[in-house]
């Protein structure tokens, strides 16, 4: 936490140059010449002048904390877009990635997902709702284990599963998301069997590299996109943080498609 003292230097470093009548917003100050600057006054003066407006005036506090919040928020999401921008390529086409829905569709909806978050669980129908209700919606999966050891194992062998059954991945997804309990390696296993996968073909898909740089490529772009958690989306160029629920991502689908942007 930055200290009254530093705030009070950093303020006093700011007013040189600038009448303290101007700072304070005052015409004129009944104890000082409205000409005077901050150059014929000692460091303390200016100290002492400043801790006593803030005093009197402890919203103009609660103003800067906003303004620079809203500033930082500001400049995260504009990291975030030039992030898309940049990493369009493998975000939307990733030979490694998971197509769903309309592989030829007009828009693109991307999904970051964990199988051990219960609001990727609770998502999911979302996720299904739309592309049911929407031949053109093009959904894109990304595994991003970020809830321990056990996600680590489900990702790798879901990606396994994608390179060895594309096919089959949508029922060994749902089997896998849906069911109680951790998801790690031994249920993710169980899942992929269940839904009659070839338990050779899987182990040797697991033991090449295609699932480390799988996973490895999708931890570098949500990095860059400063994902913090599961769900998170990319619909166009904007990034959705958290489960926002059936009703906003079919908006943002919608006005991707009739503005191309997700905001007419």
């Amino acid at each position: 936490m930055i200290s009254l003292s530093a705030c009070l230097h950093g303020a006093a470093k700011a007013l040189k140059g600038v009448t303290l009548a101007a700072f304070m917003g005052l015409g004129t100050l009944s104890s000082l010449s409205g000409t005077a600057h901050a150059d014929d006054f000692s460091k303390s003066d200016i100290e002492s002048i400043v801790r006593d407006y803030l005093v009197q005036n402890p919203e103009v506090i609660r103003e800067a904390l906003e303004e620079l919040d809203r500033r930082e928020k500001a400049a995260a999401e504009a990291a975030r877009l030039q992030a898309v921008t940049d990493s369009a390529d493998i975000l939307f086409n990733s030979t490694r990635q998971v197509v769903l829905g309309n592989p030829n569709g007009d828009v693109t909806m991307v999904e970051f997902f964990d199988y051990n978050c219960g609001y990727c669980k609770r998502a999911y129908g979302d996720m299904v709702r739309l592309m049911e209700e929407d031949s053109n919606l093009r959904v894109v999966l990304k595994e991003f284990p970020v809830l321990g050891q056990g996600s680590v194992e489900a990702a790798q062998v879901a990606v396994a599963v994608n390179e060895v059954a594309p096919d089959k991945y949508m029922d060994f997804h749902q089997a896998l998301l849906l069911q109680r309990g951790q998801a790690n390696q031994a249920s993710a296993l169980a899942a992929a069997a269940g839904v009659g996968i070839d338990e050779n073909a899987l182990a040797k898909a697991m033991s090449s590299d295609i699932t480390g740089q799988t996973i490895e490529e999708v931890y570098t772009l949500a990095n860059r996109l400063g994902l913090t958690g599961t769900p998170s989306y990319v619909v166009g160029d904007e990034v959705v943080m958290g489960a926002v629920g059936y009703d906003q991502l079919k908006e943002k689908i919608q006005a991707m498609r009739n503005c191309g942007e997700t905001t007419c």
